[in-house]
């Protein structure tokens, strides 16, 4: 139960972080479940498509063939780029 509350308190403060970020802004797409489409990499929170523009979406194909996921190569570039 202590690991629960612990890992909720953890997941509200990685939001809270989140909240003056552009990703905060963006409209956040939900699942069948009523879930939103959110990730979290590098402590950072993104919920939504991510827009990204040319120089994000070239970090992101470069990660691709790197190895890295699709989606984790796209919020980390969005995120850093």
């Amino acid at each position: 139960m202590k690991r629960v509350i612990t890992a909720m308190v953890l997941v509200m403060i990685a939001g809270i972080g989140a909240v003056g970020s552009a990703a905060a802004s963006q409209p956040s797409r939900t699942d069948r479940t009523g879930r939103q489409d959110c990730r979290t990499y590098s402590s950072r929170t993104v919920c939504g498509e991510v827009q990204l523009n040319q120089k994000q979406r070239a970090c992101a194909t470069s990660m691709v063939q790197q190895g890295m996921t699709q989606r984790r190569a796209e919020t980390e570039c969005y995120i850093f780029g």
